[in-house]
């Protein structure tokens, strides 16, 4: 069975964030994708310190949540990052996570499946939303769309219970969603993965 993880950015394990994902495992619950939401907001989780021990051992130097979730990622068929808005980005605490779990792991992430959810009050959705998209991108995931920004509008749970439209925008994404995991593992029995060329780097040491 297909499998999603879940992140929860948010300090309030109810909160607008989680009452977003909450709808997304509904549609993934009837496309019999099996879910698994991870609370990461309200942890203790300190950032990259670029200490490279995760090169040579495998795995995160600081053995927190990040090291849990790490075989949980590798797999699973897709990701799904929510947080709530701060200051027009996500939640430190999830972004440290992010820089983490993405750095420290060698595993191939390609074509699992992104999606990234964001809730605010009112402002600095797409910002936030644009900050997550990034850790896909970089790592050759597709990322899942819906009928418009992932992102759901309140200062409560039972605001955005009431975002009719952000909650519609939630349960189109887990369509989009659950479909490009089927069919990715349809063409990958079909046509196996593409080729991923790693020769290059740039880095410009002779300084022209």
């Amino acid at each position: 069975m297909a499998k999603v993880l879940l992140l929860n950015g948010s300090p309030r394990a109810n909160g607008c964030t989680a009452t977003a994902l909450d709808e997304m495992v509904k549609v993934f619950n009837e496309e019999g994708i099996e879910t698994e939401i991870i609370q990461v907001g309200n942890k203790n989780i300190r950032g990259c310190v670029a200490c490279g021990y995760c090169g040579k051992n495998g795995k995160c130097v600081v053995d927190d949540l990040v090291n849990e979730v790490v075989p949980k990622f590798e797999e699973a068929d897709g990701l799904v990052v929510g947080s709530p808005v701060y200051y027009a980005s996500p939640n430190g605490t999830i972004l440290s996570f992010m820089d983490r779990l993405f750095y420290s792991t060698s595993f191939s992430k390609h074509f699992k499946v992104g999606a990234a959810v964001v809730s605010a009050r009112r402002g600095g959705n797409t910002a936030s939303f644009d900050v997550l998209n990034k850790y896909f991108t970089i790592s050759g995931m597709p990322v899942a769309s819906s009928t418009y920004w992932n992102q759901v509008h309140g200062f409560s749970s039972e605001d955005v219970k009431k975002d009719l439209e952000g909650l519609q925008t939630m349960r189109n994404l887990a369509r989009n969603m659950s479909f490009m995991i089927k069919a990715f593992a349809d063409a990958k029995e079909k046509y196996g993965l593409p080729e991923v060329e790693r020769g290059s780097f740039t880095s410009f040491g002779d300084g022209k």
